[in-house]
């Protein structure tokens, strides 16, 4: 599928300085596809390299949470890292 504007959000107070930005991002997407160069390209104007993703995908369903760095943003053209995984683990 495609990147869809309504599931992005701020995850946070505007940008301030050199400091990082924490995005949010749900989708019914794979993790696959969201970490595919050029996902977020509309969002080429908002997001810096160093920026945080927090997504939540799906996978068969099933949602996945995923916090993914923006590696590149050239040329209007977004890269984000594969990500990493956020397991909920309840022990008790």
């Amino acid at each position: 599928m495609a990147f869809d504007k309504t599931g992005f959000g701020d995850g946070g107070p505007g940008k301030k300085g050199n400091a990082p930005v924490i995005y949010t991002y749900q989708t019914a997407d794979a993790i696959a596809d969201v970490n595919t160069a050029g996902y977020f390209n509309d969002m080429s104007d908002t997001l810096a390299v160093g920026d945080l993703i927090y997504v939540v995908s799906s996978t068969g369903g099933t949602r996945v949470h995923t916090l993914a760095q923006v590696l590149s943003n050239a040329s209007g053209v977004v890269d984000v890292a594969n990500g990493t995984l956020l397991a909920a683990t309840d022990s008790d």
